[in-house]
């Protein structure tokens, strides 16, 4: 067996562990809510959820009636809202990323800045951003943007800044222009850096949504979860955590197919 059929039965193996792990956690889920190890009224079986999950995506259920869609809506408010702010953040973090990781003088100008917003969290941000623009839908996405911008941007930062100095002498060599040699020496160098900065972005894009769909009353997957909270319907909150567990996982697949396709002339 050579190295890349190890590899292989290595990866397989890890994808039956990771399989067999969530088996495992949702049998524990059933046994406890169909034990009465925990109220039913705080924890639905996995049945329950599942069912609420087809009715509100408006697909066949166990009956073969469709339901009412209405989650369907509200996970297509959302995953609009998230990528939106993405696309702003991730546009954004890179063209402020190349200005400021191009130049070392500029770096050591706005690093220390840089390093004191950047922990600020955007939901805390919320409250100023809804006295600025007030209760709408582009609060939130300006909020989104804002919270995701922050990893592309150092990301960015870092990736130039990382950039091996024998290429700015051939770039002087050649008489490049800065825009010239951020495009053809530094992109690509940054490209790494900037993609998996694009890949925890996209994760706080999500999680920025469902907190200001919550704080600000938008409709979407948080203010869904919200208002099944409150009422006490248990099964519909599942429904909604779940489904927001499944829109992050198969855009975190997609973005990590595209980085592979993208960084292929890294691979050996």
């Amino acid at each position: 067996m050579n190295g890349n059929d190890r590899g292989r039965v290595g990866i397989n193996m890890n994808r039956l562990g990771s399989l067999a792990m969530l088996c495992a956690l949702i049998a524990l889920w059933w046994m406890a809510s169909n034990a009465g190890w925990v109220s039913r009224v705080f924890l639905p079986t996995p049945q329950a959820t599942f069912a609420s999950l087809l009715e509100g995506l408006n697909l066949p259920g166990p009956n073969g009636n469709g339901g009412n869609g209405e989650l369907l809506a509200f996970t297509q408010a959302t995953v609009g809202r998230m990528v939106q702010g993405w696309l702003l953040a991730s546009l954004f973090g890179v063209l402020l990323g190349a200005a400021i990781g191009v130049s070392p003088t500029v770096r050591a100008w706005v690093q220390p800045t840089l390093e004191f917003i950047r922990p600020l969290p955007a939901s805390a941000l919320l409250p100023l951003a809804i006295s600025i623009f007030g209760l709408n839908p582009g609060m939130v996405l300006f909020v989104v943007a804002f919270g995701a911008m922050w990893p592309v941007l150092l990301a960015t930062v870092h990736g130039f800044a990382a950039v091996e100095p024998r290429l700015s002498e051939v770039a002087r060599c050649l008489q490049m222009s800065r825009a010239a040699f951020v495009w053809k020496m530094g992109l690509p160098n940054a490209m790494p850096d900037i993609l998996a900065g694009m890949r925890l972005a996209l994760t706080i894009a999500l999680i920025v949504a469902v907190v200001g769909e919550m704080i600000a009353s938008q409709s979407g997957l948080g203010q869904a979860i919200l208002l099944a909270a409150r009422a006490f319907r248990a099964s519909d909150l599942f429904a909604g955590i779940a489904l927001l567990g499944l829109i992050g996982f198969a855009s975190n697949a997609l973005l990590a197919f595209a980085e592979k396709r993208l960084l292929r002339w890294q691979q050996p």
